[in-house]
């Protein structure tokens, strides 16, 4: 088995019997997971690959934060201790997570009714609530007050810094659309992926030139996120979520962001456009349990949407890693942007009504 993981020296930390077999999970670009079948139990075993997540601290940081989310109720699976109560085991320099196996099964938007994508919503808005509990922001004590949100366009910055600084910049975003056109002309053999990719290099640099002058100021109201909430770290069993898993984004981000992002990857269809009656149902969920506002959702998706305006990481995972993982997502993602852009006032009312 490629990349398999030592479990000998693993499971001899953990009171989980010895491994009887070991399978890879399919799902998942960053990190490696499996699920382990020992003599005690079914297990899921998480090696943390991704250079960028895969610090023990910061690790055992997100172990921390599900097991506080837990004790308040929100769907999680902690890591299990080993004997020494430590959840991280580092083993030939690479560190692993030991988590319960959770029964259940991804689901998409399309597969979500109104009511349920409703409840979505709210989960998320729980997650968010909660990690405001349990979690300090920027230094603060949980439960107080974040001042990140105190206005509606948050504090005003200082005189000489630019309101747009972290916003991708139009200038950089159509350098790198010139760099990506080069590496698609030099492609050989050219293929059906090529060709698309040309077509939405070039749409993507039109839209730019005529909406650079929308590039949006920082982020809003801020606090501890997931980072990364879509379909396949949701567990669901039967119609209820089961389990919100990989928490390796855990961070410090603008709020509604993550929002938005998630709406835009549960509820794309497979031509490009959002389901808005879905879109809907959720925010208004999301909105009541999270305390936003209306002007909040609508400012992040403006913000979301220049972000996918100036993105190419999936185009840059195949041309300059050779990295294929991404391709499927491809023709719906930026079949999206040029949709989003089209329907800007449709996809704000329907996160702000």
């Amino acid at each position: 088995m490629p990349h398999a993981p030592p479990l000998r020296a693993l499971l001899s930390q953990y009171a989980a019997g010895s491994a009887v077999t070991c399978e890879p999970v399919d799902q998942g670009l960053l990190n490696r997971g499996y699920r382990l079948r020992t003599t005690r139990g079914h297990y899921f075993l998480k090696h943390h690959f991704d250079p960028e997540t895969a610090d023990p601290a910061a690790i055992a940081r997100q172990h921390r934060a599900t097991e506080r989310l837990a004790v308040l109720g929100v769907p999680v699976a902690p890591p299990l201790p080993d004997r020494d109560g430590r959840t991280v085991a580092v083993v030939g320099g690479h560190s692993y997570a030991l988590h319960p196996w959770i029964e259940g099964r991804h689901r998409h938007g399309g597969q979500l009714t109104p009511e349920q994508c409703g409840r979505l919503g709210a989960l998320l808005g729980v997650v968010h609530a909660s990690l405001e509990r349990v979690m300090p922001v920027q230094g603060r004590v949980p439960g107080a007050r974040n001042e990140a949100c105190a206005g509606p366009q948050d504090r005003t910055p200082a005189p000489d810094a630019d309101p747009r600084a972290g916003s991708a910049d139009p200038a950089a975003t159509c350098a790198l659309i010139d760099d990506l056109l080069t590496r698609v002309r030099r492609h050989r053999p050219a293929d059906s992926f090529d060709e698309l990719a040309r077509h939405r290099l070039l749409e993507r640099r039109a839209l730019l030139e005529r909406h650079a002058d929308r590039r949006p100021p920082r982020g809003g109201c801020v606090g501890w996120v997931h980072g990364d909430f879509h379909p396949f770290n949701l567990l669901y069993k039967g119609d209820a979520p089961a389990a919100i898993v990989d928490w390796d984004r855990l961070g410090v981000q603008p709020r509604a962001e993550e929002a938005v992002r998630a709406a835009a990857i549960f509820f794309v269809r497979p031509a490009g456009a959002l389901d808005l009656p879905k879109v809907r149902a959720y925010a208004r969920a999301y909105r009541r349990t999270a305390g936003a506002t209306p002007s909040e959702l609508t400012a992040a998706v403006h913000r979301v949407w220049w972000e996918r305006l100036n993105d190419f990481w999936m185009l840059r995972w195949h041309y300059e890693r050779g990295d294929t993982r991404a391709d499927p997502q491809f023709p719906a993602a930026s079949a999206l942007v040029v949709w989003w852009t089209r329907e800007y006032e449709a996809v704000c009312e329907a996160f702000a009504d």
